[in-house]
């Protein structure tokens, strides 16, 4: 049967087909003007580890350029002086030190994060993004007693808000030494199952305590058990030869994948959470690398750092996504020299300072436990410059929430402050305060130009590592704009000042949710 319409009727058919055709259009347009986002998130590298904050002896190009085409913080933190509470508090925006077992994770435990919980990557996956992690995890995986390696791994990263996953199940120094892709371990031969077990020696895979003639690189504390590439690590590990990963091909199995990620999926916006290896020890960098730093393998660790921030930008620029890609470097906590391996990093360090003009590192209360590397490079919205602004990690979700148009629940990222305009450069002040958890949870934080940290009974140095953890039984104040270096406790001199943060604190403590 044929239709006949008159020519009005036409007419309005096409001014309703025009009007949908604009409508769809434009909401595709829309779609695409929301901005990418790329977290590279390093580990264990200093505020003074990278040449844009001051560092002469190395030098970072690429991250130099990032920080030269954006915005770099002088006083933005982590959330904790070690890694797994860092993670958790920035996916989560809730601090780490609210929840039990967030303490540095071994190698097989089970998932930290509670399934229930709305994290960063399940908000964005609202907002039409496609999620990725790529890299450490180091915040459990599978069920409560930990994981089968051996079949499906779950829960983890897809179980709370990721679309895809590449994975270092836990850290290079722990075993097992496999990647894990979304829910099984990559190249696993059924014929070779793989067992792990962090109380009891297991098969029969030498150790480098048994055999330390088979090590390429020797431990100087822990890292005492299972030997997988020529280097002990913390835990044994039997089966699984073939999966087994290779040092020093790590970066480019993780810039790859990252990489891989942003070009099959440059059509919609994504969000990317790049969790280096690097500067993290084992420090075996690839041979492109080794020995040219000057500064041993740790020196070299940060040029293949800088290389992998430049293939991400490489990347950005060849598919035309800088100029609306938010691109975010940072670190999950401070720096540590000699973290359980003897490769010539106390020897080499030179006149290099991996904590800038700050004390301490990481596990420790002072600043440089938590005050990290920050750049941000959004070349459409932010203008290059220096903001001395607070900035939390702890922040990324509320603000990237306002960015995206997204409400948060009364119960969801209860920590977390939207500081949207800190983020953009916009405003001149930031985070009204600032908390930080150093690796025995004592807690410090920072308001203005002062910083309070909690009187602790625990340790004054880590002896293994040679860092000040600035616990003390008295209370201390610093005044951070004078004293950087937290030399001077002029706790007895403020008492004012003392007891305003000391009150401050004591609130945030007992407050279920910090978030206005």
């Amino acid at each position: 049967m044929k239709h006949f319409y008159s020519v009005s009727a036409l007419h309005a058919l096409r001014l309703v087909a025009g009007v949908l055709f604009l409508f769809g259009t434009t909401s595709a347009a829309q779609a695409q003007q929301k901005p990418n986002i790329i977290l590279i998130y390093t580990d264990d590298l200093g505020y003074g580890d990278i040449s844009c904050n001051g560092a002469t002896q190395v030098k970072t190009p690429n991250i130099d350029k990032l920080a030269a085409q954006g915005l770099r913080f002088t006083q933005a933190y982590a959330t904790s002086a070690t890694c797994t509470p860092s993670r958790f508090s920035m996916l989560t925006g809730k601090y780490a030190w609210r929840k039990q077992d967030t303490g540095i994770a071994p190698g097989d435990a089970a998932l930290i994060i509670p399934q229930d919980m709305r994290t960063l990557p399940d908000m964005l996956q609202s907002a039409g993004y496609k999620t990725g992690v790529v890299g450490k995890w180091h915040l459990g995986l599978g069920p409560k007693g930990g994981p089968d390696w051996n079949t499906d791994v779950k829960p983890g990263p897809l179980e709370i808000g990721f679309n895809y996953s590449f994975l270092m199940p836990a850290t290079a120094d722990r075993v097992p030494c496999v990647y894990l892709e979304n829910y099984r371990i990559v190249d696993l031969d059924p014929a070779d199952p793989i067992q792990v077990s962090y109380k009891d020696k297991i098969g029969n895979d030498p150790t480098g305590k048994e055999n330390p003639e088979l090590l390429k690189m020797k431990y100087s504390h822990g890292h005492d058990n299972t030997i997988v590439n020529g280097v002990s690590r913390i835990g044994y590990m039997t089966g699984g030869n073939k999966a087994r990963w290779i040092d020093e091909d790590m970066a480019d199995v993780f810039t790859n994948r990252a990489v891989k990620f942003i070009d099959q999926n440059q059509k919609q916006p994504f969000f990317l959470y790049f969790a280096t290896h690097d500067i993290h020890v084992p420090r075996l960098p690839h041979s492109r690398f080794a020995g040219k730093s000057g500064m041993g393998p740790r020196g070299d660790a940060i040029l293949q750092l800088d290389w992998t921030v430049g293939e991400i930008m490489n990347a950005l620029d060849r598919l035309n996504l800088a100029k609306n890609t938010i691109l975010i470097f940072t670190s999950d906590n401070g720096p540590v020299v000699d973290d359980g391996y003897v490769d010539q990093a106390v020897e080499k360090l030179g006149k290099h300072t991996p904590s800038g003009p700050m004390r301490g590192g990481k596990y420790s209360a002072f600043e440089a436990g938590t005050r990290v590397p920050f750049l941000v490079r959004w070349p459409s919205k932010i203008s290059p410059g220096v903001s001395n602004s607070l900035f939390s990690q702890v922040d990324l979700y509320a603000s990237f929430a306002s960015l995206t148009g997204q409400k948060l629940a009364t119960q969801d990222a209860p920590d977390s402050h939207n500081q949207l305009q800190t983020l953009l450069g916009k405003a001149k002040i930031g985070r009204e305060y600032v908390v930080q958890q150093s690796l025995n949870n004592t807690l410090s934080i920072v308001r203005g130009d002062w910083k309070y940290i909690e009187p602790s009974s625990g340790p004054t140095m880590n002896k293994n590592t040679n860092t000040e953890l600035g616990n003390n039984p008295q209370p201390q104040l610093y005044h951070l704009k004078k004293d950087v270096a937290e030399k001077q406790n002029v706790a007895q001199a403020n008492p004012a000042t003392l007891k305003e943060l000391q009150t401050l604190l004591a609130s945030v403590k007992a407050k279920e949710k910090t978030r206005p």
